[in-house]
């Protein structure tokens, strides 16, 4: 089932026995076990019929003893297994989910793993409950992600602010979603787009010096702001890690090479196979006016060397801010 489904059905009071939630992002996780722990059973049935358990404090015998209580002065009993992935012998939990109690609803946390499709346990929990899988986001999706959930919510963005913001968050979906929600609360009254002043001024991205800008002076071989953007890089080294530049120029030039041997370049069709937004082909077109295929081959091989210069690989005195300087000058000269 995806998590829309299992949602909809929690929210229609449609419950299964057995929840097994899995997955390398743990986002989707937390939202359907914390929307079972507040919703299925009211305040006053919780004391009694609502038990935590974490994986690492616990057994799966105690779990399963605990599922197959009976609910008092309740129709429902919650029995939820966080950080199910500790827990040893997980592989027993099958003596309960092949035959379980229709008051208790399970839910089992296991975060950050996919279990085996191959045992019986899988196939149990198949049978008789639900089983969900939760994929890691690439970062290349993330941008997306974040425009459609503000559009679930009646909000909108500034175009190029998505990839701002997963250049600065990364790919952790809670944290991305923490952000957005403060940017939300600090919108005025009668207004529903967040704007790159509103990004700065409360996140601490810079509009005019980050990576995504960083992108920009180098499609258009522009020394002065390439070199502007360097030096804030340098003064602003915590917000700005060497290596996350070198991971975003790879993900940029990289396309700008896709881009050279895509036949048709035509706008929908760049954006498919990019995986980019429209509104940002312009920058992989001047790119690719200014860096052939050639070039880019040998700025790749310069970002792979310049990555293990930053791990203390070929180089022992050279700061980050310096081999960013250099990376920087051979990139454009």
């Amino acid at each position: 089932m995806t998590y829309e489904q299992i949602i909809t059905d929690l929210q229609n009071k449609i419950y299964h026995p057995v929840y097994f939630l899995s997955g390398e992002e743990p986002y989707y996780i937390d939202k359907i076990t914390d929307y079972v722990e507040k919703n299925v059973l009211s305040e006053s049935e919780r004391s009694f019929n609502q038990i935590i358990f974490y994986g690492k404090d616990t057994d799966i015998a105690t779990v399963i003893n605990t599922a197959k209580r009976f609910p008092m002065m309740s129709n429902q009993q919650v029995v939820i297994l966080k950080e199910a992935q500790n827990i040893k012998q997980i592989e027993n939990l099958i003596y309960y989910v092949e035959n379980p109690l229709k008051s208790t609803i399970l839910i089992i946390n296991y975060k950050y793993k996919k279990l085996d499709k191959r045992t019986k346990l899988h196939k149990a929990i198949r049978d008789h409950g639900v089983y969900f899988e939760s994929p890691k986001l690439y970062e290349d999706k993330i941008p997306n992600w974040i425009n459609q959930y503000l559009k679930d919510r009646n909000y909108e963005m500034e175009p190029g602010i998505g990839m701002i913001l997963t250049d600065f968050l990364g790919s952790d979906l809670s944290r991305i979603v923490n952000e957005l929600e403060k940017l939300i609360i600090v919108l005025p009254g009668n207004e529903n787009k967040i704007t790159a002043d509103l990004v700065e001024r409360n996140i601490g991205i810079s509009k005019e010096f980050n990576n995504f800008e960083l992108h920009k002076a180098l499609s258009r071989k522009n020394i002065l702001k390439a070199n502007r953007i360097v030096n804030y890089f340098c003064k602003n080294p915590k917000d700005n890690p060497l290596t996350l530049t070198l991971s975003s120029l790879y993900y940029f030039f990289s396309k700008v090479l896709a881009y050279h041997f895509t036949v048709d370049k035509s706008r929908g069709n760049l954006a498919y196979v990019l995986k980019i937004n429209p509104f940002f082909i312009q920058d992989y077109q001047l790119a690719a006016k200014k860096y052939s295929p050639h070039k880019i081959a040998g700025i790749i091989s310069l970002l792979r060397k310049y990555d293990l210069k930053s791990k203390g690989v070929g180089n022992i005195t050279m700061s980050d801010c310096e081999l960013l300087r250099e990376l920087i000058y051979k990139i454009l000269h």
